[in-house]
């Protein structure tokens, strides 16, 4: 089975009232990152994982919160993992 690398970004637009525990919420995601927060409680946040599954789990994660009013996917890239090589002395 072939190993790869996802890392996707999102745009998500969240409720002001609920800025404070999305954040929290978001921050406590594995492989979740939040890059800014603007004015209007816009997120963007990128996630990364071993697999699409692990992404979309995150992304459904981040729909299901309490004040997210929409996400929006941006980015999608998937790289191969190579795997090392064991060298013999």
């Amino acid at each position: 089975m072939r190993q790869e690398y996802h890392i996707t970004s999102l745009v998500v637009h969240a409720a002001p009232s609920a800025v404070a525990q999305i954040t929290a919420d978001i921050e406590a995601l594995a492989g979740a990152d939040i890059h800014a927060i603007s004015d209007q409680a816009k997120f963007v946040v990128t996630l990364e994982g071993e697999s699409q599954a692990s992404i979309l789990k995150n992304i459904e994660a981040i729909n299901a919160l309490n004040g997210v009013l929409s996400s929006s996917l941006i980015y999608h890239q998937v790289e191969p993992v190579e795997e090392k090589s064991e060298e013999t002395p």
